[in-house]
């Protein structure tokens, strides 16, 4: 069965293997406003338009249904399981128990290996599902190089026991991961980080490409559709910027589309979410042709207000003085 978009026009990213996947992701986080079975069906519809890189995690709740999405994209001869890139990624609760916690997504997802399995957050602060933005876990406490590379060396037996193909990092810091990477015997293949136009993260994605790690930006539209305890008075709407909005109206597109090419063309993997139609093929379709131009992206670069959206203050520990310190700020 043929996709909707020729998925040739797609530009490619290339790991520090050397193997080339795509250069735009399909997110699948939206349990705060939509069911496990929406979800699902926007990816069985993602795959069917064209996306191949699909983005999973045990907290969102949905795997499960996930792979039964995914076996019917392969029943249907849309694709075949090495056509996918699935990556999927353990919680704070499971830092201890990675391979327990891998094995359950595999189960999940119906599928014998993880493409890229991230460690979630740095640290085993645990915030349940559906709790508020106030909720705090008595046992969180600061990151510890040492937990964090015990789990990591967890991730690494993953890898050589077949049961993930590449390891990931998400939610760093520069200070974090040059604390970290020395004692990483097998390095991280891709790093997770917010960024959008309103907050560009410039140092850690020079980092990260600078030591051979994929960066994977998450938010990457503003998370228009966050949930209420990730907002805060003074977050910027990137979709209402004057700079994406004046390029938007020069391009003749909706102003997603332009955050979008942006993140293609400066060289992170973009994964938005969305489970309408319409918005799944157009968000895909902003990776090929009508590129920004040079003076666009200089003119994005500039507009960087260091706006984080995702504060993460769920996960502070008691004496902490803010969401800041999560972030080494």
């Amino acid at each position: 069965m043929q996709t909707e978009i020729d998925i040739s026009s797609i530009p490619k990213r290339t790991l520090f293997s050397g193997e080339e996947i795509p250069c735009m992701g399909l997110g699948t986080f939206g349990s705060d406003k939509y069911g496990p079975e929406e979800i699902a069906e926007a990816v069985y519809e993602g795959i069917r338009i064209g996306y191949r890189i699909i983005d999973c995690a045990s907290v969102y709740q949905n795997e499960d249904l996930i792979g039964k999405s995914i076996l019917r994209a392969e029943a249907q001869e849309i694709i075949k399981r090495d056509d996918l890139f699935i990556t999927s990624k353990v919680w704070n609760d499971m830092h201890e128990h990675v391979r327990e916690s891998c094995e359950k997504s595999l189960r999940d997802l119906q599928l014998d290996r993880i493409d890229l399995y991230f460690v979630h957050w740095p640290f085993p602060n645990y915030h349940a599902p559906g709790c508020s933005g106030d909720s705090r876990n008595p046992d969180s406490r600061p990151f510890s190089v040492d937990e964090f590379v015990n789990t990591w060396r967890q991730c690494e037996e993953l890898v050589d026991e077949g049961l993930a193909r590449y390891i990931g990092m998400s939610n760093m810091t520069v200070r974090k991961l040059e604390a970290v990477l020395p004692y990483c015997r097998i390095l991280p293949a891709a790093l997770e980080m917010e960024c959008h136009p309103s907050f560009q993260q410039q140092e850690l994605y020079e980092y990260a490409v600078g030591h051979g790690i994929q960066p994977i930006g998450y938010c990457p539209l503003g998370s228009p559709s966050r949930p209420e305890r990730d907002r805060t008075a003074g977050d910027i709407s990137d979709l209402q910027m004057p700079e994406i909005l004046e390029i938007a109206e020069r391009h003749h597109v909706h102003p997603a589309v332009i955050c979008l090419k942006w993140a293609v063309q400066r060289g992170q993997i973009p994964i938005p979410f969305s489970v309408k139609k319409e918005q799944l093929k157009a968000n895909l379709m902003a990776a090929a042709g009508d590129p920004l131009t040079r003076q666009e992206m200089e003119q994005i670069r500039l507009a960087d207000k260091n706006c984080r959206l995702i504060k993460g203050q769920v996960f502070l520990w008691e004496g902490a003085r803010g969401w800041e310190e999560l972030w080494d700020m």
